[in-house]
């Protein structure tokens, strides 16, 4: 009867009955989950596509001072580090890339600023099924999870683009082969090392749920640490200029971001252990 009600409501439009309990959510069918699940990607979609309403309104900004900012000499981070940068040579070389980069751009943009609005529809989804005193801890997950990509995104676009941005432009094989940059080149790097960084700077949320889970305990992380150095430094060679600093400036956040998952996941083993105690009625 439930499945034939929320279909009833899908099509006159109406959003599904939404669980406000543990003991409802428990009570949903398959199909029930399903519709409430396709109903909060939606909503999360909303939200990225109102990120790209709001990205166009404001698109010449973002992409004068914003976007194409890297590639200005007189780009404020680079006064603030003291880097002597050049202008790039930027040119469109196919009839409709400005076209295509300038939308293209603008989609990422607008994810950027509607993801958070994803995050909490991905939350609202789950929340039901846990219990109150998860639930609170839960609002706590999804704001970290936001601020840590947001803070990757600016990391990436702030100090990792900078620099890469004038390695690659001033980078010559002959002085007779001219660094002329294509706007699509350009776009396309400046999103994936934002992106990237923003992924990256997820490592302790990862930590928090394998160790929820009982995949991982802080004593395997601390064996693992060399490994995670060594990774850490690959993952900076991948993602930056061939030259150390830029390398190092990258390596020593992961770092501690790795070293911040350590602890996260201390804690939460150490929660863990003691609920289990409890429900074993074991003394701590």
């Amino acid at each position: 009867m439930a499945t034939t009600e929320t279909a009833e409501r899908s099509i006159m439009g109406e959003t599904p009955p939404k669980a406000t309990s543990p003991g409802l959510m428990d009570e949903m069918s398959f199909l029930d989950h399903l519709e409430e699940f396709r109903w909060r990607i939606l909503k999360g979609m909303l939200g990225i596509g109102i990120g790209v309403i709001v990205a166009f309104f404001f698109s010449g900004f973002i992409m004068d001072q914003i976007l194409l900012g890297p590639a200005k000499a007189d780009f404020f981070v680079y006064k603030l580090i003291g880097i002597n940068a050049s202008d790039l040579a930027l040119q469109n070389r196919r009839l409709p890339g400005q076209f295509f980069t300038y939308w293209g751009t603008l989609l990422v943009v607008g994810f950027i600023i509607g993801v958070p609005v994803m995050f909490y529809q991905l939350w609202a989804f789950i929340a039901p099924a846990l219990e109150p005193d998860e639930r609170k801890g839960t609002h706590f997950v999804v704001f970290s999870i936001t601020c840590l990509f947001i803070i990757g995104v600016l990391f990436g676009y702030l100090i990792l683009t900078p620099f890469a941005v004038q390695f690659f432009s001033n980078f010559q094989i002959s002085e007779s082969v001219r660094n002329d940059i294509d706007i699509n080149a350009y776009f396309s790097a400046l999103t994936m090392w934002s992106l990237s960084c923003g992924i990256l700077f997820q490592l302790p949320m990862v930590s928090y749920f394998l160790s929820k889970i009982g995949l991982l305990t802080p004593e395997l992380l601390r064996k693992h640490r060399k490994w995670a150095v060594i990774l850490c430094l690959i993952l900076a060679a991948f993602l930056t200029p061939p030259d150390p600093i830029s390398q190092i400036m990258i390596a020593i956040p992961l770092l501690f971001l790795y070293q911040f998952g350590i602890y996260i996941s201390k804690v939460v083993n150490r929660k863990r252990d003691r609920e289990i105690w409890g429900a074993e009625g074991k003394p701590e």
